[in-house]
């Protein structure tokens, strides 16, 4: 797994500052206000900041946003890199200014002279979400990243304000991995496995083998694997650390490759189905995540792992399988395979677990995309009180999240010929909010539930603010909040 880049916090010393290897970063107000370290920075390179401060360049600048001086006269640093980042700043701003930090940073590290930020351990955050690279699979590595020291007012309370933002690190880039690795490497075995590794972070996991699911009649989930040599499973990851009480269930799509199974996808483009497993990915992270903190909630993950492929063996359009609810389903569209995977590991949670509510993540349909882009995620609900809460995590965590619409009048396009429901409406127009619909027959009234299409932010084809093209952990932040908030006793 990626590591997250070492950070650590030591009182102020600027006698230091002048032979710091590396990076030096010094951060200025909007007014041009600087704190003890900045001051020496300025003694030292001559009036550097005060010229930096008086200029266009530095006036134009949002919070977070900076300007950089190479090979700095009076520092032996390589760089220094100055940030607009005034005390009143909120986290986002924190974040951002970490995160630029983390976009440069490189094998001899950096010195952040952070005495006049108030929000420290969240810039920190921000460095630490930005220092990340998928380079497992190269055999080149190319340049590593060196460790980060923070020079802050008080180190050991911004470490143990940092601690639980540390643990959200390491889930988000738990993700990230998973996502990113090769579908030839993160089979359905090696998921699981990875999954069950977390046993020692004190998470109970069980694998549930092909045998199982046939039994507990989950033939919608076991129909969209016919076609692969990869066994089909559901793994379920248990933390309680809240007594007694019900837990919230979090579901993921595992499909580890989609071809689009006999419904086959175009040539162009097919790689990037190794990340269909992002719904999946989300539930690990948020899990890991949980277990580091040690959260005082009782959560149930369940994901169901899966290869979509056009094998001898493959389900086609037009076949009728029977879902663990007993529903019978038309399969118009094997492309369509995510849906009927979560038809089954939702019902599955409600019965064995009597959720006190229940959200699943998919990368579901590329409809989400055309309707939202890659900004934000389609949030489906049928509970407001739980929905409204979701996207104020969401919004506090800076993860894009929009709600769309449910109704009949989507619901009717499932209707089948054959069979209790078909898995896909008549067109393309409104697709998503079909699938939502679809994935509603399956959740029981009484439990409060979210849908989260996450097909346009679960991985991005170029850099972003807080990491680079690829997997981004969408959803981690936002669920971990949620359940800080509403679920945490």
């Amino acid at each position: 797994m990626t590591t997250p880049v070492t950070i650590q916090f030591v009182d102020t010393d600027v006698e230091s500052i002048a032979d710091a290897p590396g990076r030096v970063i010094a951060f200025l107000g909007g007014d041009g206000k600087m704190g003890i370290a900045a001051r020496r920075v300025d003694r030292l390179t001559r009036g550097a900041l005060k010229r930096v401060a008086a200029s266009d360049a530095f006036a134009r600048l949002k919070p977070g946003e900076g300007l950089e001086l190479a090979f700095p006269a009076g520092l032996a640093a390589s760089a220094l890199q100055v940030i607009r980042l005034d005390r009143k700043d909120d986290i986002t701003a924190a974040r951002k200014a970490g995160a630029l930090i983390g976009r440069s940073l490189g094998r001899d590290g950096a010195l952040v002279l952070a005495d006049a930020v108030t929000r420290a351990a969240e810039l920190s955050f921000g460095l630490a979400l930005r220092a990340y690279q998928f380079i497992d699979r190269k055999t080149t590595k190319g340049e590593e990243f060196g460790a980060v020291t923070l020079m802050v007012n008080g180190p050991e309370a911004v470490a143990a304000e940092a601690a639980p933002l540390a643990a959200l690190a390491e889930g988000i880039f738990f993700t990230r991995d998973l996502v990113n690795e090769p579908a030839n490497i993160l089979t359905t075995d090696d998921f699981a496995a990875r999954l069950a590794a977390m046993q020692e972070l004190g998470l109970e996991v069980e694998i549930l083998e092909e045998e199982q699911l046939a039994e507990l009649g989950m033939g919608a989930l076991l129909g969209v694997g016919m076609g692969s040599a990869s066994p089909t499973k559901v793994v379920v990851m248990h933390w309680n650390g809240g007594g007694e009480e019900a837990p919230l269930a979090l579901v993921g799509k595992g499909v580890v490759f989609d071809t689009g199974g006999i419904s086959i996808k175009p040539a162009a483009g097919m790689e990037d189905m190794t990340m269909d497993m992002g719904g999946a990915g989300t539930v690990a992270g948020v899990m890991r995540t949980l277990a580091l903190r040690k959260a005082k909630a009782n959560v149930v993950g369940l994901v169901g792992l899966v290869e979509n492929m056009p094998g001898s063996r493959a389900q086609r359009p037009g076949d009728v399988v029977t879902s663990m609810k007993g529903d019978t389903i038309e399969v118009i569209n094997t492309d369509a395979e995510g849906r009927l995977l979560l038809a089954d590991v939702l019902w599955y949670a409600q019965e064995r677990f009597q959720p006190v509510a229940m959200i699943d993540l998919a990368t579901l349909t590329g409809a989400v995309i055309v309707a939202l882009g890659f900004e934000n995620t389609g949030v489906f609900s049928n509970d407001d009180a739980l929905c409204e809460a979701f996207l104020a995590a969401a919004k506090a965590e800076g993860e894009g999240a929009w709600r769309l619409p449910m109704g009949d009048a989507y619901d009717a396009a499932l209707k089948s010929r054959v069979a209790d429901m078909r898995n896909v409406g008549g067109g393309r127009a409104g697709s998503s909010l079909v699938a939502a619909q679809f994935l509603k027959r399956f959740v029981k009234d009484e439990v409060p539930w979210i849908h989260l299409d996450i097909a346009g932010t679960a991985a991005l084809k170029g850099d972003w603010a807080f990491g680079p093209k690829g997997a981004t952990g969408w959803g981690v932040l936002a669920l971990n909040r949620l359940i800080r908030d509403r679920f945490e006793g």
